[in-house]
């Protein structure tokens, strides 16, 4: 694994640390915990970064609307090129003249999951409302084809090796299972399935839609501190400056948490 050399992104990480002072430093990070875990209560300690990081998928995690585009990608519709300074790989997937893509923040906070170091513990999942069937294939689709490193696809990174193979990921909105309403569906499916508190995660939404990052706050909150996950608007996609902001807005979201909890 790589530590990052870029001395911007260093110093960044320097800031946040101090934002964060304030938080227990005894981390008691574990793998994929059973949800009926005791673990998942306030006594575990409060770390700086999300236990569970949740992207949108359209118009956030990436660049187009699934319910927009006519076809679902394959291996054969993958377009090549450079992975932000670290290799060539898939960078966008086509259907038919419309290339899907990552933004920008989001190839960039992936990459960081991806090598391990920044962030330990946290892990990914999706809570998307794709519109139709069709439109949750073309999401599925373009997970397995898009890579975060050479080789590495989105869908490798976060079910292979965040849930070990498990999909998690609340996409679509076909009932009974799902809604287009995330506070009653797709929050409080992965609160059961990953037995992670609401408190213990950060959300990114364009909100173009609806102010769904509002409803997830307010309607998807533990009964012990009143708190839900922690949410960032992305109305022009999730950029780095998205990105950055999300992690700060959870680190003082963790201070005020731990500062409950005395």
């Amino acid at each position: 694994l790589m530590a990052p050399r870029n001395p911007l992104l260093i110093a960044w990480i320097l800031q946040l640390a101090t934002i964060s002072k304030n938080i227990s430093t005894s981390f008691a990070f574990s793998p994929a915990r059973d949800p009926r875990s005791a673990s998942s209560s306030l006594n575990m300690s409060i770390g700086p970064f999300p236990e569970l990081l949740v992207y949108d998928m359209d118009a956030c995690l990436w660049d187009k609307e699934m319910y927009e585009m006519p076809s679902i990608p394959s291996p054969n519709n993958i377009v090549m090129g450079d992975l932000n300074g670290r290799g060539n790989g898939v960078i966008g997937v086509m259907s038919g003249q419309n290339q899907i893509s990552l933004h920008k923040g989001t190839l960039m906070g992936l990459q960081e999951h991806a090598d391990g170091q920044l962030y330990p513990g946290m892990k990914v999942a999706f809570a998307s409302s794709a519109d139709t069937p069709k439109a949750e294939k073309i999401g599925r689709a373009s997970l397995k084809l898009l890579e975060v490193l050479p080789g590495l696809t989105v869908w490798d990174l976060v079910v292979g090796r965040d849930w070990g193979g498990v999909d998690h990921n609340q996409i679509g909105r076909q009932p009974p299972l799902l809604s287009s309403n995330k506070a009653l569906s797709h929050f409080p499916n992965l609160r059961k399935a990953t037995g992670i508190r609401y408190d213990r995660m950060l959300f990114f939404d364009d909100c173009n839609w609806g102010d769904h990052c509002g409803m997830v706050a307010r309607g998807c909150t533990e009964p012990d501190t009143g708190v839900g996950p922690a949410t960032v608007r992305t109305p022009n996609g999730l950029g780095e400056k998205e990105w950055r902001l999300g992690l700060e807005t959870y680190a003082k979201h963790a201070t005020k948490l731990m500062e409950q909890s005395k």
